[in-house]
């Protein structure tokens, strides 16, 4: 069993969003500066995505190699083309930095390489058994999938091998489902195969709501997320006491240093502005799957 660990580090997961490739390439050149001890990179919704390259995702995580960041390339959660699946074979040979597989497909080319990786939270790693099968294809760190509790985490972690990290998705719009479908351009009454890239009008995603003018869901393409976002900042003394290993802040367009800075000084035990980060999001926070409860529930 893994010993608890009370100093979580930082990481940043990949971006969720379709961005401006200056954008986005400003973004991770200020992530150099920011706290965070390890930076995902990667496309992990649709592969339509093209104005960040395989060669600029490689540049930036150079970049951020040569700053102190440990760097994990992503996959896509969905593969759904040979095209795709070059991507992948490529991602997985990089030869330089480790991986997150966010479909089985990653972790079955990961493991015939023998090269260590991390599954993602579209990975439906429920129980420590599967942990154990894992680790010896392999794995070194797993993210919890967002649907799960603390409790369940703690539950997994009493039986998972020595040698294996856990991961929570702390902070951000959580990744709920995917489909062959892209919501976004049926949201335009476009087909997916001409959407015009409309997700880039949406750098948080496009919010969902009832009838009653509540806010439910998110598309963001072919993905399904959760309108609210996740925030776990006011958990996190709770969280030191748990057997955590790292805190994954997902990118959103706008203050995601601000989010960063404030869960580093949590961590610290320094005083945080929470109400700034609430005024951040696109809709308000949840928490409500890491309580037992439902997902868009607020303790």
């Amino acid at each position: 069993m893994n010993q608890q660990h009370s100093n979580p580090r930082l990481s940043l997961g990949p971006n969720q969003y379709f961005w401006p490739a200056d954008r986005q390439q400003a973004f991770y050149e200020a992530v150099v500066e920011s706290p965070v001890d390890i930076v995902y990179l990667g496309e992990t919704v649709c592969s339509k995505r093209r104005l960040y390259r395989f060669d600029d995702w490689m540049n930036s995580a150079e970049m951020l190699a040569e700053a102190g960041k440990e760097v994990v390339l992503s996959t896509l959660a969905l593969l759904e083309a040979e095209s795709e699946l070059k991507t992948l074979r490529r991602i997985c040979s990089n030869g330089r930095f480790m991986v997150e597989a966010n479909d089985m497909a990653a972790v079955r080319l990961l493991a015939r390489n023998k090269v260590p990786f991390v599954t993602g939270p579209t990975v439906n790693v429920y129980n420590g058994r599967t942990l154990s099968v894992l680790a010896e294809s392999g794995l070194r760190r797993w993210v919890l999938p967002v649907e799960l509790s603390a409790d369940t985490l703690t539950a997994i972690m009493r039986e998972a091998p020595d040698g294996v990290e856990s991961e929570i998705f702390a902070f951000g719009r959580m990744p709920l489902a995917m489909s062959a479908r892209c919501y976004t351009a049926r949201a335009h009454e476009l087909p997916k195969d001409d959407c015009q890239y409309r997700c880039i009008d949406y750098p948080d995603g496009l919010t969902l709501r009832t009838k009653e003018g509540e806010s439910f869901l998110a598309i963001n393409g072919i993905q399904t997320q959760s309108a609210q976002t996740q925030n776990l900042l006011d958990d996190v003394d709770e969280i030191r006491r748990l057997p955590v290993d790292v805190l994954r802040i997902s990118p959103q367009f706008r203050g995601t240093n601000e989010v960063i800075e404030a869960f580093s000084k949590r961590l610290q035990g320094l005083p945080v502005d929470a109400d700034r980060l609430e005024k951040a999001m696109p809709v308000g926070s949840c928490d409500g799957y890491w309580h037992g409860n439902a997902g868009i529930a607020r303790r």
